[in-house]
């Protein structure tokens, strides 16, 4: 099930990435505002670099976010191991909130350490978070 679960979100992080990046025509929107990319021709070669540049990202990311979503099964596993009880961490309800808990909390601190740093920059005091 877990194995399953990985590789949905794999495949649907590959299927968003692709939906949201041609729905932004970024290499035709590059091209009419006269910008390009040092090295690559504008048109075809541009469409095809970003697009290699793109899969590259998006698979660190998809391979994150899946071992993120999957984290929950692999911990219930552990602790049962531990404890010699599956009813630990395995119901359903708790691997759910476990995901999405864990990727809430992580946006939420990213936001607030950005917050931080703007209101730090913003009064010149600089190096405080770093």
């Amino acid at each position: 099930y877990w194995l399953l679960y990985f590789l949905f979100t794999v495949a649907f992080t590959y299927f968003y990435t692709d939906v949201m990046f041609r729905q932004q025509n970024l290499p035709e929107n590059l091209q009419k505002q006269g910008g390009f990319i040092p090295g690559i021709r504008p048109g075809p070669r541009t469409e095809a670099y970003l697009n290699g540049v793109l899969s590259r990202i998006t698979l660190v990311g998809a391979l994150f976010l899946g071992f993120v979503a999957i984290m929950p099964f692999v911990v219930g596993m552990v602790v049962s191991g531990f404890v010699g009880s599956a009813d630990v961490l395995t119901s359903n309800q708790s691997l759910i909130i476990s995901s999405t808990g864990l990727l809430i909390v992580v946006g939420v601190v990213l936001d607030t350490m950005k917050q931080i740093e703007a209101q730090l920059l913003m009064r010149n005091y600089e190096g405080f978070i770093r």
